[in-house]
C-alpha cells in the first residue's frame, strides 16, 4: 500500500518540450492551434500563419518556430481545456504581453478575411481567462483589421 502513496507522490516526468520551448512559447502556441480549430476547418494558411507568429513573437528560427508549433498541436490534441494554458500566461505575462497574444489571435483568426462566429467567441473567451478588458479586445481587434 505504501508503494501506491509513493507513486501518486512522485514527481512527474518532465515535459521535454516545455524544456525546449518554455511555457509561455507553448501556451501561446497551444492557443493559436485552438484559435485556428475554433471554426472546425484548420487549413495551411493558417497553419503557415501560426509559424509566422511565432517566430516573429518569439524572434525563433523557422525551424523552431515548425517545432513548436508541432509540439503545440500534440499538447491541443491532449488538452481538456484551455485553462492550463491562460493561467500559465496570466501569471507570467505583464498586462501588454498578453495583450499582444490576444493581437496574435485577431490576426489568425482573420488570415481569411472573414472572421467565424467560434473564432469570435474563443479570442473573447481567452481574453477573459487573461483579465484582458472587452473594450482592449475591440481596441486590437480594429487595429488588426484596419492593417
Amino acid at each position: 500500500m505504501s508503494r501506491l502513496f509513493k507513486f501518486f507522490r512522485s514527481k512527474k516526468p518532465t515535459d521535454q518540450s516545455e524544456e525546449i520551448f518554455g511555457t509561455i512559447e507553448m501556451a501561446t502556441a497551444v492557443l493559436l492551434i485552438e484559435m485556428a480549430r475554433a471554426d472546425f476547418h484548420q487549413d495551411e494558411y493558417e497553419d503557415k500563419k501560426i509559424t509566422e507568429l511565432l517566430e516573429v513573437h518569439f524572434s525563433i528560427s523557422h525551424a523552431d518556430a515548425q517545432s513548436l508549433f508541432e509540439e503545440g498541436q500534440k499538447k491541443a490534441d491532449d488538452a481538456v481545456s484551455l485553462h492550463e494554458f491562460t493561467r500559465a500566461l496570466h501569471t507570467k505575462l505583464t498586462q501588454i504581453e498578453k495583450e499582444k497574444v490576444i493581437g496574435m489571435l485577431w490576426e489568425l483568426a482573420m488570415v481569411d478575411q472573414e472572421l467565424d462566429k467560434y473564432e469570435d467567441y474563443l479570442v473573447r473567451k481567452i481574453a477573459d481567462l487573461l483579465y484582458v478588458s472587452n473594450t482592449v479586445v475591440l481596441r486590437i481587434r480594429h487595429e488588426v483589421t484596419a492593417k
